[in-house]
């Protein structure tokens, strides 16, 4: 109870700083993924405000921010398009359904199973994308560029003067007043689209209950659980390394599943981690539960309360901050490694960057880095070293290495040339491990022709694993 408290209220100055940094980046993010969707901005406001909520309490990950996210909203578009927004209400709840029920599975777990070279260049490809992004809001007219240039130089400068007041915050401040006092004709978040100021509702999505309506919701349903699922426990998996903790990663998965799941009843779009958000959120002394859930509360509040002056705010002074974000979320020590490293580490970190760059999607980048990598993984543990002879005779063979399907012909091969004019040999097996079916099949293989050709042969030093699969599938085990 006492370290949930600590969670809390330890760092409530920091945690109230940063959920206002953050909020302020939301609008534009969560504004324009609304559009893409094709639904008013308020749905991502509520979205934000439940998922962050949620999150705040049955989070495992304190630092992170989930909202109403890109990647989600391009999911969910075609259904909305087609079928209507009580459609994707739908879609919504049975997606968080569908993430609490893998949450259960413990599928987070295979978090562990994504190679660092991999996460690095997730991390490198969203750091590019964000800039990229935001390139759009800096076009027009001259104004535009110098006023995201003066934000950008408050970012780097003020911490210089104080760090009391996140730089962030004071550059929205500066651009706005600059903006408001000159009359300067500039697009604010109002251009983007009505925010209502009407507070959430809880209702049933009006949709048939029936199988066809399941049948029309499951596909996206099921896209936006997976999807929203890679990318939250990819956020996660970057807070542990920022902050050098270590989040249940299950734990997540069913939090993000709830979420969802109450943000479809009250009128909001399906969400998931928001890597740049929580960046910014870490960076600028969100340490705690307090920060997530007031970087949607502030965003609710803003809409409902503060409306009037919200959508006055500039959005280059918002782009201002991400550019900022974009530059400090790349990891800048890893492109200057990228000549040390192994080349298969950096092919894969490459490769990684290079499809969410021309995808536009961090899922499928992740998934093809660590399909190379564990390529790159299978094709080492394929190496066996066999050493032939010892001190007293040559009938003896030491291998070094791991015995699977990967590596068991050319197990056969070696012991195919080398034993012509022998009559008997003895492999130890102490340095090798055998995997898997193929690997005793191969063994047998060796003994079997060995047998017909005349040749006594004998296994040594066997590890218990390797011992307790040949004694189940070896047919040469005695029974």
């Amino acid at each position: 109870m006492q370290q949930y408290k600590q969670e809390w209220f330890g760092n409530i100055r920091g945690d109230i700083l940063a959920g206002i940094v953050v909020c302020l980046a939301l609008f534009p993010e969560v504004i324009g993924f609304m559009i893409v969707a094709g639904v008013p901005p308020i749905v991502g406001v509520y979205a934000t405000f439940f998922i962050t909520a949620i999150a705040a309490f049955f989070g495992s990950s304190k630092g992170m921010i989930s909202a109403a996210a890109g990647s989600v909203a391009l999911v969910l578009a075609h259904l909305v398009a087609e079928y209507g927004i009580q459609y994707l209400f739908a879609a919504t709840i049975l997606a968080g359904i569908l993430q609490v029920a893998l949450g259960s599975l413990k599928v987070g777990t295979l978090m562990r199973y994504i190679p660092k070279p991999v996460m690095t260049g997730f991390v490198n490809g969203l750091g590019i994308m964000m800039f990229t992004s935001q390139l759009d809001h800096f076009q027009g007219s001259l104004l535009l560029p110098l006023l995201g240039l003066l934000g950008i130089a408050i970012i780097f400068l003020f911490p210089r003067i104080t760090k009391k007041i996140p730089a962030p915050i004071v550059a929205i401040f500066v651009i706005t007043a600059i903006v408001l006092g000159f009359g300067l004709d500039v697009k604010t978040l109002g251009d983007m689209g009505s925010i209502s100021t009407d507070l959430p509702r809880f209702g049933i999505p009006a949709v048939p209950m029936t199988v066809e309506t399941l049948r029309i919701i499951f596909p996206t349903a099921l896209s936006v659980a997976i999807v929203g699922l890679v990318e939250s426990l990819l956020t996660a998996q970057l807070v542990d390394e920022i902050t050098e903790e270590k989040s249940d990663k299950n734990q997540e998965t069913l939090s993000q599943g709830l979420g969802n799941v109450v943000s479809g009843f009250f009128g909001g779009i399906a969400g998931c981690g928001m890597i740049g958000q929580t960046i910014i959120n870490l960076n600028y002394g969100g340490l705690g539960r307090l920060a997530t859930f007031l970087s949607g509360f502030f965003m609710l509040l803003s809409v409902v309360l503060l409306n009037g002056s919200v959508v006055q705010i500039p959005v280059v002074a918002l782009a201002a901050v991400m550019v900022v974000v974009s530059i400090e979320t790349i990891n800048w020590d890893s492109i200057k490694r990228l000549r040390t490293n192994p080349k298969n580490e950096s092919f894969a970190m490459i490769l990684t960057v290079a499809i969410v760059i021309g995808t536009h999607n961090l899922a499928y980048g992740v998934v093809a880095g660590t399909l190379v990598s564990a390529v790159f993984a299978a094709f080492k543990m394929s190496h066996l070293h066999v050493a032939t002879g010892t001190a007293d005779d040559d009938h003896h063979y030491k291998v070094d290495g791991h015995l699977y399907f990967a590596s068991a012909e050319k197990f056969l091969d070696f012991f195919a040339e080398e034993i012509e004019q022998e009559e008997e040999i003895v492999i130890d097996i102490s340095a090798m491990t055998l995997w898997d079916s193929t690997a005793v099949e191969a063994i047998d293989k060796l003994i079997t022709r060995n047998n017909k050709r005349g040749v006594k042969t004998t296994l040594t030093g066997a590890n218990t694993q390797s011992s307790a699969l040949f004694k189940r599938i070896s047919i040469h085990t005695e029974k």
